[in-house]
């Protein structure tokens, strides 16, 4: 396997997925064929997986050696040693410059985003990664930022019941990530590989997720029935999406709880068909009632 091919696979192509969140307020603005506005947030993506990439590398090296110890997590190019700590910083720094230099050039709002983005990973992986709930709290971020720049790259409003539900849908898939992480290894373990996990129980963790997949559920039905909703595309249909979400929040506990998944949600979504299929009829349902076409 060439070097090149090596520090691609430490970029963690596989989580750009997680970018997609980028392109929700466009969805529900209205603007997915207004090709100048979706070339912008196209644009957005991008530079969202060059920084991410950059985030992920210095991820690798601030938890080399706990790396070394996961089953799963040994095996990345940088914990095998494979790609040397210099070769590894010298490409962060270079996609965290580049992508940021990019990002000003798109704007002073998204590129503020981006800052932030950016600043709460560097507090995350040197100081808040064992702090416990704010761990949580800092994984999640990166979604709801995702959703903000998404909108100031469209340049459209963002709803709050938009930011509401992001926020919440970010803690339950950081919870169920945690709860994988505890499963996996077990207790003892755990505490080897992230300090912070001596601090959770699966017990505590899945009261956590109960209440989040509960207020995730609230939060989208009365997004879908409130009145500036109707208002916005002349219609009551949005209420008929919400099946999907609720079949898919049910699923995603069932792989949690009855599979032991719920570690990496990108590759979840892939490998899980009912799930990949309730997110796709979700955002088919979604695009025709927005366009008012049912």
């Amino acid at each position: 396997m060439t070097r090149f091919r090596l520090l691609f696979q430490s970029l963690r192509p596989e989580q750009w997925i997680k970018n997609g969140f980028v392109l929700i307020p466009s969805l529900f603005a209205q603007r997915v064929f207004d090709y100048p506005s979706l070339l912008q947030v196209i644009q957005a993506v991008v530079i969202f997986c060059i920084l991410t990439g950059g985030v992920y590398l210095i991820n690798d090296l601030v938890d080399l050696e706990s790396d070394r110890r996961h089953p799963l997590k040994r095996h990345r190019p940088v914990a095998r040693g494979l790609i040397s700590p210099r070769l590894a910083k010298q490409t962060a720094a270079g996609l965290l410059l580049s992508s940021l230099v990019w990002g000003a050039l798109c704007g002073k709002g998204f590129f503020l985003i981006l800052l932030a983005y950016l600043a709460i990973q560097c507090l995350y992986n040197y100081r808040l990664k064992n702090t416990v709930i704010l761990d949580i709290f800092c994984v999640s971020a990166g979604f709801f930022l995702r959703v903000i720049a998404g909108g100031l790259a469209a340049q459209v409003t963002i709803s709050h019941w938009l930011i509401i539900c992001s926020i919440l849908i970010s803690m339950f898939l950081a919870l169920a990530k945690r709860r994988h992480e505890l499963v996996l290894l077990g207790q003892s373990d755990a505490e080897n590989h992230r300090e912070v996990l001596s601090y959770y129980s699966p017990h505590l963790l899945d009261q956590m997720i109960g209440v989040m997949a509960a207020a995730t559920l609230l939060s989208y039905m009365l997004y879908c029935i409130s009145a500036e909703t109707i208002q916005k595309f002349q219609t009551d249909h949005m209420i008929y999406t919400f099946p999907f979400v609720l079949y898919g929040i049910f699923r995603y506990l069932y792989l949690i709880h009855q599979e032991n998944q719920g570690g990496t949600p990108e590759r979840l979504v892939f490998s899980d068909l009912p799930l990949l299929l309730s997110v796709l009829l979700w955002a088919l349902a979604c695009m025709l009632i927005v366009y008012g076409v049912v």
